[in-house]
This record gives structure tokens, sequence and C-alpha cells, in this order.
């Protein structure tokens, strides 16, 4: 794709619009742009990448739909809400990124995303093991596909799934593989919030504040902490959605899930000097 290909495929879509690789992941080098100024800013920000693709924003709640299937058959659905988007993630330094494993898969609001996940299983002629796909629900309703991958999802979000399950997808896929069907069952137990974090500074982690009155006052809801220790560089957010580590916590309410994890946002800091 040359730059005039680019130029050409925004002004026909229409602004704003996503500039992004098409081997591509964690959104990684993906921009925004509102207008002509900002296409030919981020053209000269995107030629190390090889190949890009040029696609309508979309305004809406980003989510997953994550499967594990053999010989055809799905044995495995998943849902993860990204809070907030990861184009936003990307962007702003104080964003403490999260990854959510939505225990009651038959909401209304994610029914449609699942279906049409099962639609591009079906028109793929997908056969056997791991998906990833991350698709947009607009305000209106509408559901619109963005990734859609033959692979399983990184950035902790497998760990999360097995969270949720009290499982290990990791075995269920070796199972796909290796014997044409899945023997375990999933029952999805727990809302999983994980929320990565990013330290303040430059330099070497010097202290962690805010996390021991947390893991008190949560106790069992709290599944696994690692983040950089202190003594450790800090890790460059731009090149990893898991950044400094991360807090994972769950509970069977969305609602206590989600709060707990805001907190972990809002009050666990990393300071590097």
């Amino acid at each position: 794709v040359t730059e005039d290909q680019v130029r050409e495929a925004a002004e026909r879509i229409g602004y704003p619009v996503i500039v992004k690789p098409i081997a591509g992941a964690g959104s990684a080098d993906t921009w925004r742009c509102d207008g002509r100024g900002d296409l030919e800013r981020v053209l000269a920000l995107v030629k190390h990448v090889a190949e890009v693709s040029v696609e309508e924003f979309i305004e809406g709640e980003e989510f997953t739909f994550d499967t594990i299937c053999a010989e055809g058959e799905l044995y495995f659905e998943n849902v993860c809400w990204y809070r907030p988007r990861p184009l936003v993630q990307r962007q702003n330094e104080w964003v403490s990124p999260q990854t959510v494993a939505v225990r009651e898969l038959d909401q209304p609001d994610l029914i449609e995303g699942r279906r049409m996940g099962r639609e591009v299983l079906a028109a793929l002629g997908f056969r056997t093991g791991f998906t990833h796909m991350e698709w947009y629900r607009k305000a209106d309703g509408e559901v619109v596909f963005g990734e859609i991958g033959g692979r399983p999802p990184g950035a902790r979000t497998v760990d999360v799934m097995n969270y949720c399950t009290d499982n290990d997808t990791y075995v269920a896929w070796a199972e796909a593989v290796c014997k044409g069907r899945v023997e375990r069952r999933f029952e999805r137990k727990w809302n999983v919030v994980c929320t990565f974090k990013r330290a303040e500074g430059h330099g070497r982690i010097q202290r962690i504040v805010g996390l021991e009155p947390l893991l008190r006052e949560f106790g069992p809801h709290v599944v696994e902490v690692d983040l950089t220790p202190v003594g450790a560089p800090r890790k460059n957010w731009k090149l990893s959605i898991v950044s400094d580590g991360y807090v994972v916590v769950r509970h069977p309410e969305l609602g206590p899930a989600l709060a707990m994890g805001d907190r972990i946002a809002r009050e666990v800091h990393l300071y590097a000097g």
C-alpha cells in the first residue's frame, strides 16, 4: 500500500479514520486521524510498518469474542470488555488499562456480538484451535467487528479466562488439537478484572504506594499481584500492554468487581526515579 493509496482510502471512507498495521497486536502503531493534517503526520510515524489498513473509526465500547473449537464444534466461548478502549489506553500514559472477563454472557449487550462471532467461525470454516476476535458495540446497538484472529489473546487474557472459570483453557486448547474434542467443562463463576499499572517517572521503581491497604480490604477477591518490583527498571508502557504489571480481582457480581478494579486504578501508584 502506497501513501497515495492511504490518502485515497481516507478520502473515500471519510474522516475520522483509523490507520493501523495489517500485522499488528495490542494497538501498536494504531492511530486515529481526524483530518488530512493528522493523516500526513501519521504517515510519517508509520513509515517503518510494512503494510497498513485504513478503516472507519468506530465509536463504541470494545469487547472480545474468544473461543476454543475442535473439529468445527465450539466448546468454549468468552467475552472480555476493554476499559477504556485500547486506542485510548495507547494514547494516554496515565490510564490504568483493564481487561474484564464478564461472567454472564447472555446479557442483551453481548448477544449480537456473540452471534456474529459464531457466524465468523462458520464463514471461515474454522475447525480446531483458539480464536480471538475484537468487536465494538455502538450506542445504537450496532455491532462492528474490528479484528479476527486464529490465535489466543495476549496480555494475560487467557489467565483472566482461567480465573473466571476456575479452569484451564490451555489444557482445553491442547485437548482440542490433540484429541479432536474438549473433555473438560467450563462454568463461568466470576467476573474478573485485570488492572494494568504504569509507573510514574523514569528509571528504577523506588516505591509502590496504596497496594497493601487494598490487599487487606479486598482479601480473597485478589487472586494475583504481579507488579514490577522495587529496584527494577520501569517498563516502556508504549511497548507492552502489561507495562509495569497488574493486579487481578474477581467477584460473582460485576459491580463489585469493577469497583475493586477501579480503586486499584486510582489508588495504586508505582514511582520510578
